[in-house]
Order: C-alpha cells, then sequence, then structure tokens
C-alpha cells in the first residue's frame, strides 16, 4: 500500500529546473526586478497584477498578432472586465504556426478500423484548400459552421479554416440524437454544416445518414458530407447525392489547389467558439467564448500547467461534443503532436487505449475519473503490459478523481508519473483548478488553482473558509469567461448562471474544499449536493467509497424530499452477476460509515440496472432527482442512454 503520510509524487529539483513553468517564473522576475520564493507567491503576483501577467504570457509564449498597450480596462468589474480592447489576433494562425516543422501534427485512430496521420504540411495545405472552399461558399466573419463529426483530422482542419476566416465554430459528437444535434444548432442557424456518413462504436459501423438528412432539412445550410464509417447501403457520394445542395468533402477540397493560408486578424474578443452546457435541465445553453481568452487559457494550461514541450505526443480521449476537445486542439499552438482517437475505450479490449500510448509515445496521456475506475475494475495492469517510458503526465476529469484512482494510477499504470485532477467545465472551456509540474501530487487531492484565476472557497454568506466545504468561486475577472450566451442580449441567463449568488463573484457551482497542502478537493457539483438534517454533503465523498467495492460498477445518488426533510438515496449497478441482497446493502453502509460518516449513510440503496449519462459521460444527478420527483426531464436527447431514465419512475421503495 501507498504511504499516505508521503505525497504520491514529487518532481525532482532537475524536473522543476527544465519545467516550463520555472522558466516562465525566472523571465517574470528579470524583466520586473522582483522575486517569488514559491509558486504560491507568483500565483498571487498573478491575480493581483493580471494586466501585467497576461500581457507577459502573450509576449513569452510569442503570441502572433498585435497586442496593443492596454492589458485590461474595467477590471474590477466581473460582467465588464476586457482583456486586451486594442489587440488583433486570429486563432488558427496561433494554432498553425507550428507548420514548417517537420513530423507529424495529427494522428488518428478510430477503435481498430480506422488509422491515420497527417504532417504538418499536408494540415496546412488542408486549411489553405477549405479556407478558399468556405470563402467562396459565403462564410465569413461572425457566420457559423456547425459539425457532427468524429475526432479526427479533417475535423480539426474544418474547425481551423474556418477560425481563419473569423467564422465561429460549434461542434457535436455523430451519436447525438436528431433532436439533440437541432436543440444545439438550431438556435445558433449555421451557415455551414458539417457531418460524417458514419461513424464506428464498439466494433460496430453505426449509420447516421437518416438522421443527417433530417438534420440538414430542418438547418437550411449548406452541407459538406465527409467520408469516414459508410453508410451501410452506399457511400459519402450517394449520401450527399440524398441531401439536397449537399457536397462531399474530397470534392471540395480538390477543388482547390494549395496556396499560403491566409489569416484574418480579429479582435481579442471575438467569437471563436460555442459550447453547450449539458442541456439535461432545458434546453442547452450557447456559450460563447472568444478566440484571445480560448487562446491565452489553453497556451498557460499546456506550457505551464502541463509542461508541453514541441514535439510531444498529446493525447485526450475526448468526443467533439466534450471541451476537452477543443481544448486538446489547442495544443498545436505549442508544436505538438495531437494523438486523437474516436470510438469506444474498451473496443476491440480495455488495453486499446494503452497500446496507442505505447506505440506512438504519448507525454500526456488525458482521460476522465470515470475511464479510471473502469480500467481498475477491469483488472488490467498497464505498466506490467505496456512501454510506457514516455509518459510523464496523466490528467483526469469530467468529475472527481476519487483517492483510490490516485493510488491505482501509481500502482497499476506507472509510479514516476505526473498525476493532475484537473477541474473547469465547458462555461471556461478550460480549467479553474489544475496540475502544477512544481508541486507533488497528494492522494486525492487537485494541486492547486491555474495562474491567473483568484479561486477561493466560499461559505453560504460569502466568507472565505479553509478546511470546510464550500462553493467554488472565482473572484476576478479572466479572460476565458463567456463573452455571453447566444440569444442572450441582456445577459439574464449569463448572470442566472454564474452571478446570482455571489454580487460580482463568479460562483461555479462546485463544492469544494481547500486541503491543508493548498490543494483542492472538489465534492460534486453543489447543486446536487445532498441536504439531510440541514448538512451539506457531497455526492463524491459518497461515490469515493461505494465505487471502491468490487460488487459496484457505478453508482448515482440524490436527495430525496421526505417528511419535510432530504433523504439520501443511493442506486447501484452491480458488476455482472450480482444482485442486492441485505448482505451487499450491510456491506455498502459500512464501507459509507467508515469512509465518510454517519451522515452520508443512504436511507434507501435500490439496485438498477443502468445509470444514464451525458455523451461525455458524466452522470446525470439532476435528472435523476428530477425523474425521482416526478417531474419532466424536458431534454433527453443530451443523454447518452435516456432510456435509463426510465429505471427511476414511480418506484415502490421510495414511497415509504
Amino acid at each position: 500500500m501507498l504511504d499516505q503520510e508521503k505525497p504520491l509524487w514529487m518532481p525532482s529539483e532537475e524536473e522543476q529546473r527544465n519545467a516550463p513553468l520555472y522558466r516562465f517564473i525566472e523571465w517574470c522576475e528579470t524583466r520586473h526586478g522582483v522575486d517569488f520564493p514559491d509558486y504560491d507567491a507568483f500565483h498571487l503576483w498573478s491575480t493581483s497584477e493580471r494586466g501585467t501577467f497576461w500581457s507577459d504570457l502573450w509576449d513569452f509564449c510569442e503570441v502572433k498578432g498585435e497586442r496593443g498597450e492596454t492589458a485590461l480596462v474595467n477590471g474590477d468589474d466581473m460582467l465588464e472586465a476586457r482583456f486586451f480592447p486594442d489587440a488583433r489576433l486570429n486563432f488558427a494562425e496561433n494554432l498553425l504556426v507550428h507548420s514548417d516543422r517537420q513530423g507529424e501534427a495529427l494522428i488518428f485512430r478510430g477503435e481498430d478500423k480506422a488509422h491515420d496521420s497527417w504532417t504538418w504540411a499536408r494540415l496546412a495545405s488542408e486549411v489553405s484548400r477549405l479556407q478558399q472552399a468556405f470563402r467562396d461558399m459565403g462564410i465569413g466573419e461572425g457566420d457559423r459552421v456547425a459539425a457532427m463529426m468524429p475526432n479526427m483530422p479533417e475535423t480539426i482542419a474544418c474547425m481551423l479554416a474556418a477560425a481563419s476566416l473569423g467564422a465561429i465554430w460549434s461542434s457535436c459528437s455523430p451519436d447525438f440524437g436528431e433532436q439533440g444535434v437541432l436543440d444545439r444548432f438550431g438556435q445558433i442557424e449555421p451557415k455551414l454544416f458539417i457531418a460524417c456518413d458514419g461513424y464506428w462504436y464498439n466494433g460496430k459501423r453505426q449509420d447516421v445518414s437518416a438522421k443527417l438528412k433530417a438534420v440538414a432539412a430542418k438547418l437550411g445550410a449548406q452541407v459538406i458530407v465527409v467520408p469516414y464509417a459508410g453508410p451501410e447501403d452506399g457511400d459519402a457520394a450517394t449520401l450527399a447525392v440524398s441531401v439536397d445542395g449537399a457536397r462531399v468533402y474530397l470534392d471540395v477540397v480538390n477543388a482547390y489547389a494549395d496556396k499560403p493560408l491566409e489569416f484574418t486578424r480579429l479582435p481579442f474578443s471575438h467569437p471563436l467558439y460555442i459550447l453547450f452546457s449539458s442541456g439535461t435541465t432545458g434546453i442547452p445553453k450557447c456559450i460563447v467564448h472568444s478566440a484571445g481568452g480560448t487562446l491565452l487559457q489553453h497556451l498557460k494550461e499546456h506550457r505551464f500547467h502541463c509542461s508541453i514541450e514541441p514535439g510531444e505526443r498529446l493525447f485526450y480521449f475526448t468526443t467533439c461534443g466534450w471541451m476537452m476537445w477543443n481544448w486538446l486542439v489547442s495544443g498545436l499552438a505549442v508544436g505538438a503532436t495531437l494523438c486523437l482517437f474516436d470510438g469506444s475505450p474498451f473496443a476491440p479490449s480495455g488495453n486499446v487505449l494503452f497500446d496507442y500510448a505505447a506505440e506512438e509515445r504519448f507525454a500526456v496521456f488525458g482521460t476522465s475519473a470515470k475511464y479510471i475506475d473502469a480500467v481498475r475494475k477491469s483488472g488490467i495492469v498497464p505498466k506490467e503490459s505496456h512501454d510506457l517510458s514516455a509518459l510523464r503526465l496523466m490528467t483526469s476529469t469530467g468529475s472527481p478523481l476519487s483517492p483510490e484512482g490516485f493510488s491505482f494510477v501509481y500502482e497499476a499504470i506507472k509510479g514516476d508519473i505526473h498525476l493532475a485532477s484537473i477541474s473547469g467545465g465547458t462555461d471556461i472551456v478550460s480549467c479553474f483548478v489544475l496540475g502544477n509540474p512544481l508541486k507533488p501530487v497528494w492522494k486525492g487531492e487537485i494541486q492547486g488553482p491555474g495562474l491567473g484565476l483568484a479561486v477561493d472557497v466560499w461559505d453560504e454568506e460569502g466568507r472565505p473558509v479553509r478546511g470546510e466545504k464550500g462553493e467554488l468561486v472565482c473572484t476576478r475577472a479572466f479572460p476565458s469567461m463567456p463573452l455571453m450566451f447566444w440569444n442572450d442580449p441582456d445577459k439574464a441567463k449569463y448572470r442566472a448562471a454564474y452571478f446570482e449568488r455571489f454580487d460580482n463573484i463568479w460562483c461555479h457551482g462546485d463544492f469544494a474544499e481547500w486541503t491543508s497542502h493548498g490543494g483542492l478537493i472538489i465534492h460534486g457539483r453543489s447543486d446536487a449536493t445532498l441536504n439531510p438534517g440541514g448538512v451539506r454533503i457531497g455526492t463524491a465523498e459518497i461515490y469515493n467509497q461505494v465505487e471502491q467495492m468490487e460488487e459496484v460498477a457505478e453508482a448515482i445518488c440524490i436527495g430525496q424530499d421526505w417528511q419535510d426533510d432530504v433523504r439520501v438515496v443511493l442506486f447501484v449497478r452491480l458488476a455482472d452477476g450480482r444482485a442486492l441482497d441485505e448482505d451487499l446493502a450491510k456491506a455498502i453502509r459500512n464501507r459509507i460509515r467508515s469512509g465518510a460518516s454517519p451522515r452520508h449513510v443512504p436511507a434507501k440503496i435500490i439496485q438498477v440496472a443502468d445509470i444514464p449519462r451525458t455523451k461525455s459521460g458524466k452522470i446525470v444527478e439532476l435528472a435523476v432527482r428530477d425523474i425521482v420527483h416526478g417531474r419532466q426531464v424536458r431534454n433527453k436527447e443530451a443523454l447518452a442512454n435516456p432510456d435509463a431514465l426510465s429505471l427511476f419512475e414511480n418506484l415502490a421503495e421510495l414511497e415509504h
């Protein structure tokens, strides 16, 4: 067993000195004639001198564009603050700045069905041809380009071509249902709709032809069909013919000769992406992010928090419907080779991603806490079966990584690795809290806040707290705050989402706690926080105990209104062949009582066959709570398995 009195990982002095973050701190010290004795002092400076900090980051990272003289105006007003109001840049230009590099820019695997790789030269050429095509299709500044695509090279090329012209990109994965796609793209009225002709999942071809036709007809946009898995009864050309006015991707690209790229430099706050909230409590919110804010925030996270160097292999297991895709793509700006994967991470076996990591020599392996837990329960021990000598950083997000998940990574994946649990979200297209190459990793803890982000934990009265749970807040404006919500001209929805709880303070909706090491623990979403007897309990604290048990495959916990109070109800999906009997229920309660507290012990434990989750794999506590209380879930299309909701309706066990 690991010694919990010691950190799981500690960077050596040499590793610290070689980290880009260390070099950046020294550079800032020299530039300003100041001394930062440690990271915490530098972080404090980065939040108190935000204009200077973000200007330094721009210069150190050699951002392409004109920075202007002013870094920040209205900095004390979260809703009115503006970073670099005079700056001009183009997001795509900054991601393609390494186009003269030799070697691969993109490597792709679609399960075991598709393999591809693109050099930097090919990526630039493809973007050049698409740029010409899009311009001839009338795509320009502010136009929306929407994509229902797998995580493949063509998707990235299309995004870069759109961004090069100042168009706004939005994407989802092809497993979304017809209404789920329309709930998102129907709101933003794209001028161009790009879709694959099919995709692979769990070894099987998934035909999207009927969905593509229906969505295209209702959007009324120009359409490009990208060949990938193909429909059962034809090919992309056949499918394109059946969609009014559609063109096949290869025909579009091949109609143009390669020529030097042209980049439209636009204001720092020009819209770049529209991302969507999960939409499980209503139609998804359309969150608009700026080109400048996204670029600076991602450069900071890739260079300084992840230490990514040009030529390193960067992988994140994500779909195009999750913000981690946008985060991954920005790795091009630091010269990383992006390793893309689409499909099931367990097809054809649970080793598929570790095979990929070993063969391509990933430096960074990004994934979700749920994936790490699934690997743990599968019995796979990658460090015994795979050469992961190139792997130096593993990141985990999507939900809190349990202490046992931390231990598993060091015991079964690699003993000498920087493990960074990270947390932020679609709302900021980045992280509030994440890894730090200069600090140790402690079991169950996120290492700390990101540079330039004044993160804190507040109680219900708006007072900072230490050593107890509270709301995760950010007390000062930062560049990657959303520009706005689409179709929210007076910012009423925007204010309601983040600023209703505390005046002029971003309240993120996470239940968090500072640790004695200066790190943080995320205890789950605060809007799903349990409140039995008036005591606030984070659901993650219960999951951390229950999901350690081999009998439990997965769990979801809610608070049920009961007799003028709230009682804790735990639903469990058990391992194959297991049934919930009195002995197992008792073992679950004992585990929670001893590992968390008596207050965490559920009043009811109920076995279910499945647990509803979003397309990105997040369990949906609020949707289950609504079903249990007889309330309608208005946007089931946001779920990967909406039929699972019926398992929670009218349960006799919850009537007494």
